[in-house]
């Protein structure tokens, strides 16, 4: 397709873009000038290696027909982004030469240098000269980059509006960085399904002033009452998720007429608008729908009836009222009329209906296809490990699913024979369901894919180096050294962040905390604590695996919190991440190519899990979670101990849905299993990064 004509500074993004989401380089058009010779091309190969970068094979060809000036042009940007991409800052630890001058230096030192660089509010530091380091010999971790086209747009594009799962702040960037770059074109890529209405009413909040195009394609999508509210509020910027109350903006009035026409073609409103009633009425209050009654009869109704509190049974209010009754028949029949409201509901039906669970069983077999595929999956999940659940349940609210929820686990059992049953039928009905989609050939599924969660609303995920569902478990890094840091800014007043490691034993029981009241035990130095970030400040904690190991530590938590009380959103910048090291003194302390991961913080929140370290299964379990913090107490590891404790025991016990099982039943419905990626026409794999393409995956494999 012709992109329309686009801006400098648009183009510049979208390259920033596909690097980023999927380290595809657009090369500039050989102008035809002398290519660089050999050793020119080994240096531009080389200094991109010390970053962390790797070339395929194709891009290693395409980059031998620049010539030295575009060859020195592609190496500054690349070297650019990949600064944006690492967070290349200038960090500068209290300690300059860590972690060997923590590891000589006295108790009694480190503690009279901190009161000091305490009282001063962090304006003094002790002056250290720093030392020649050993240069780095080890080649870290590595990134391969490949070579982009223009049609790579296009996929991220469709990836994101077809995905089946909420997506991330990062995403919602993402597109709108796309819509300004193909601007009118952009409705010609618009299909005429989007399933995720949160995800549907962000795209048309970003299209609807853009003429009648966007009307008519508002009109297709928007097929509820409370679509056009999501619509209303992703105009207003506010929570599509409709989980917080949004400040409605004024409309225009051209923009009040469109958003009552849609309201207007819609069926049940005035129920579905009871649903949310107090977000309709700070809505009707912009609509004014009572001036365009004679053209708007019943969303004039509607408006009237929610405003006046006029009764109205609604569905909710019948379902509770059978539950009280124990009517499991007249339950069955109400919840049949809403399959997905069926499935969330069935264990609950189940439990307090003994006696009618084959029954129960049987109706919503009748319904469950039409639950979508992400809920019949958790469906699936869950009655497949009901019998087998562990002592506590983990929940990820819907207002902010990185704020964990942890409760002890009191569900009365289940007969397995029931369980059973309904995990079968949900099985063979998205088989079923996935045998409609496109032949996927002969597959081979790499059984390292079991370690790696299914993805599911991203909504709060952060933005880091390689996207990864929460609960994944990817293989620890060699080096017997872990290095975790932070590197943060002030925002409008001081901020003191708190980097900080916490040991716990096979049995979850807490050993100790290497942080800014505990700098080294434990095989673990933390580089000093630093209150005060005018400029940027950055904090290390390097954990030896083998010493920790020797003394029955089995998880390390990385744990950030603030202080100060600052929730991450408020600051301007603030970053976390880990990398590996066989000689910690050796190379600068923060070295880009030996960066494992790294994500940002910035959720409201003011403390932070990016992940548990299990060093017995030589694994991390991705977390990037929220937690609550104490309040009326100084927010560190300390006070926060039990909550964080018990989110370390859920998430590494709870057994999640992996991508070996939904790539299985992928290919029983559509390929053929191979053994060896040699005879494969499709390859699932950690090597081709299968489980960090979170788009495609929520995209093409959770499609109803």
């Amino acid at each position: 397709m012709v992109v329309a004509e686009t801006s400098a500074k648009n183009s510049e993004l979208i390259k920033q873009l596909m690097f980023r989401r999927a380290r595809k380089v657009l090369l500039p058009v050989p102008t035809g000038q002398q290519p660089a010779e050999a050793p020119v091309i080994a240096a531009f190969f080389k200094n991109l290696e010390s970053v962390g970068y790797e070339f395929s094979p194709e891009l290693m060809s395409a980059c031998q027909n620049l010539s030295v000036e575009e060859l020195d042009r592609l190496n500054d940007w690349l070297m650019s982004s990949i600064k944006i991409a690492r967070g290349n800052k200038s960090f500068a630890p209290m300690y300059p030469n860590f972690p060997r001058q923590v590891m000589e230096t006295g108790k009694a030192t480190l503690y009279l240098n901190a009161v000091c660089h305490y009282i001063a509010s962090g304006k003094w530091l002790p002056e250290f000269k720093k030392e020649n380091r050993e240069a780095l010999d080890e080649r870290g971790h590595m990134q391969r980059m490949d070579v982009g086209a223009s049609s790579d747009v296009l996929t991220i594009f469709r990836n994101i509006i077809t995905a089946n799962t909420s997506v991330s702040q990062q995403d919602k960037d993402d597109l709108c960085s796309i819509i300004h770059y193909f601007g009118d074109e952009t409705f010609a890529l618009i299909p005429t399904a989007i399933p995720n209405r949160e995800n549907k009413a962000f795209l048309l909040g970003k299209l609807i002033g853009k003429g009648e195009q966007a009307l008519a394609i508002a009109q297709t999508l928007c097929t509820t009452a409370t679509d056009v509210l999501r619509l209303a509020v992703s105009m207003s910027d506010g929570d599509v998720s409709l989980a917080t109350p949004c400040k409605f903006r004024s409309f225009k009035r051209a923009e009040r007429r469109a958003l009552l026409n849609l309201l207007e073609k819609q069926n049940n409103i005035q129920e579905d608008m009871l649903r949310w009633k107090e977000r309709w009425k700070r809505l009707g209050e912009r609509l004014h729908p009572l001036e365009l009654e004679k053209t708007h009869p019943e969303s004039a109704l509607a408006f009237m009836l929610i405003r006046n509190n006029l009764k109205l049974v609604k569905f909710n209010t019948k379902v509770e009222a059978a539950f009280v009754a124990r009517d499991a028949d007249q339950l069955i029949d109400l919840l049949r009329t809403r399959p997905g409201e069926f499935a969330r509901r069935l264990d609950h039906l189940l439990r307090n209906h003994p006696d009618k669970q084959l029954d129960v069983a049987a109706a919503f077999a009748d319904v469950a296809s039409q639950v979508s595929t992400p809920v019949l999956l958790q469906v699936m999940h869950h009655f497949k490990h009901r019998p087998r659940m562990g002592e506590l349940r983990v929940f990820l609210p819907k207002s902010d699913v990185g704020k964990a929820q942890v409760i002890p686990s009191k569900l009365p059992d289940l007969a397995d024979t029931i369980c059973g049953t309904i995990a079968c039928e949900c099985r063979a009905t998205l088989v079923k369901r996935f045998a409609k989609l496109a032949p996927l050939g002969k597959c081979y599924i790499e059984p390292g894919l079991s370690k790696f969660a299914v993805p599911g609303s991203q909504r709060s995920a952060a933005k880091t180096l390689r996207t990864i569902a929460r609960g994944s478990r990817l293989a620890l890094p060699k080096g017997d050294t872990l290095r975790f840091f932070i590197w943060w800014k002030n925002g409008k007043d001081r901020t003191d962040l708190d980097l900080s490691a916490i040991l716990f034993r096979e049995d979850f029981s807490y050993i100790d905390v290497v942080a800014y009241y505990n700098l080294k035990n434990f095989g673990g130095h933390h580089s000093g604590d630093i209150v005060n970030a005018p400029f940027g400040a950055s904090e290390f904690i390097d954990i030896s695996t083998a010493r920790c190991r020797e003394r029955d530590v089995r998880y390390v938590v990385m744990c950030v919190t603030s202080f100060t009380q600052q929730p991450y959103c408020d600051l301007p910048e603030c970053f976390a991440g880990w990398m590996s090291r066989e000689k910690p003194d050796s190379g600068e302390i923060y070295e880009p190519r030996t960066v494992f991961d790294r994500l940002d913080l910035t959720a409201n929140t003011k403390i932070a899990l990016p992940a548990i370290f299990d060093l017995q299964a030589k694994e991390i379990i991705w977390l990037d979670l929220s937690l609550k913090g104490v309040p009326h107490w100084s927010n560190n590891v300390g006070n926060n101990l039990h909550n964080i404790q018990w989110t370390m025991k859920a998430f590494s016990e709870r057994e999640w849905l992996n991508l070996n099982e939904l790539l299985h039943m992928h290919v029983e419905a559509r390929g053929q299993l191979v053994n060896t990626e040699e005879e494969a026409d499709t390859v699932f794999s950690v090597a081709k990064e299968t489980p960090f393409h979170l788009e495609r995956i929520a995209s093409e494999f959770l499609s109803d």
